[in-house]
């Protein structure tokens, strides 16, 4: 039987590696929802090519070809075996916990569900007996590795170092938006790819891998690996340790996370030659120049809203740098203002983390205004 599947972000880079991946499997799966933001010409394109039941967009007016259903209605719908979350932003939290509630699946591409209400998430899929398979290339190069995690003693997470690993702090904070894209390794959405750069993106990661793997913030390492070809590693208790390689596309977690525990030939299978590999260097992050990873690590430890804080803050610094507004290492400066000024609330309920967020985007904009590049 097929596999069925809705896709919240059908139109973003995720969501669109996800139907070229379902498109080579395609008497694998059947996709039940679309979801987009306002890209309606691509997101009816998309359903006149995978003809789901049912889409969502910002103005349902636009949609074509399908039954228009919110967000809310398509990550209860039960006819999903699994739904894939790949949105941007804290827009996919709801959903998320709605699946959860209704015994879906998730496979799991949206950053902020975890760093936002990660204790919430957990819990929630615990007692739905739901799997949360991480689409992330670190979390699941993670989740391929570990067979028994209470025999695990470390979580050892690689990162590029993204455009910046061999420039100064100088340059950083004299980098251009256009600079600070142009990412070595990997193409993805932009606010992703600026969290790369400042490595805010592995700070977040360490957070999301406590979560999914109940792992101490201790024993949660992160490692630079320029050539991203070993993707995450796992130290077992008894010093062996596991890594998961491949190329750095995305196509391969994707797939591994919608199709789990199977596995089938993809886009990919076949595409890796250890010959062709001339090298692979590993060194510690330098957390001086790349300060948001410590930063992140202190959220995480203090925990809480911190988290809460740590995402908002960082997310309105991004889209203002991206706008011009502000300069790219005043991300990581304003970032740690705000958690410094932020009142740690314990164990936030879910109504409690969107009030937090609102209230910390808020005060971030006002900060935000006061700064001129």
């Amino acid at each position: 039987m097929k596999r069925k599947i809705s896709i919240l972000g059908s139109t973003g880079s995720i969501g669109r590696q996800a139907l070229e991946v379902i498109e080579k499997l395609q008497d694998k799966f059947e996709i039940i929802a679309l979801t987009a933001g306002s890209n309606y010409e691509l997101l009816n394109n998309q359903i006149a090519k995978f003809k789901p039941k049912y889409a969502y967009a910002e103005d349902i007016s636009k949609i074509e070809g399908a039954k228009p259903l919110s967000l809310e209605e398509i990550a209860s719908n039960k006819d999903n075996d699994i739904l894939l979350v790949a949105v941007s932003g804290k827009i996919g939290l709801k959903p998320t916990i709605t699946a959860i509630k209704n015994g879906i699946n998730i496979a799991l591409a949206n950053k902020e569900t975890l760093v936002m209400a990660g204790d919430i998430v957990m819990k929630e899929a615990k007692n739905n007996n739901v799997n949360i398979i991480p689409v992330d290339s670190e979390h699941c190069a993670i989740h391929q590795c570990i067979k028994d995690i209470s025999q695990v003693d470390e979580l050892i997470i690689t990162a590029s170092g993204g455009p910046f690993l061999r420039k100064t702090i100088s340059e950083m904070k004299q980098a251009s938006v256009e600079d600070a894209l142009a990412h070595p390794r990997w193409h993805m959405g932009k606010k992703i790819t600026i969290d790369s750069a400042t490595l805010m993106n592995k700070g977040l990661e360490v957070i999301e891998a406590h979560h999914l793997f109940n792992m101490d913030y201790d024993k949660i390492k992160v490692v630079i690996h320029p050539q991203s070809i070993v993707h995450s590693a796992i130290e077992y208790n008894d010093g062996s340790v596991i890594a998961q390689l491949g190329l750095p596309s995305m196509h391969i977690p994707i797939q591994y996370a919608i199709s789990y525990p199977e596995r089938y030939k993809g886009i990919k299978t076949k595409s890796f030659n250890f010959s062709e590999i001339a090298r692979l260097d590993f060194e510690e992050p330098d957390t001086d120049k790349f300060k948001s990873l410590n930063i992140a690590y202190k959220a995480g430890k203090d925990g809480g809203s911190a988290t809460v804080c740590l995402n908002a803050a960082n997310e309105e610094a991004v889209f203002a740098f991206l706008n011009g507004q502000i300069k790219l290492y005043d991300i990581i400066e304003i970032t740690e203002k705000m958690l410094e000024k932020h009142h740690i609330i314990h164990s936030p309920s879910l109504n409690d983390i969107f009030e937090i967020d609102k209230e910390i985007r808020i005060k971030t904009g006002e900060l935000l205004n006061k700064i001129s590049v």
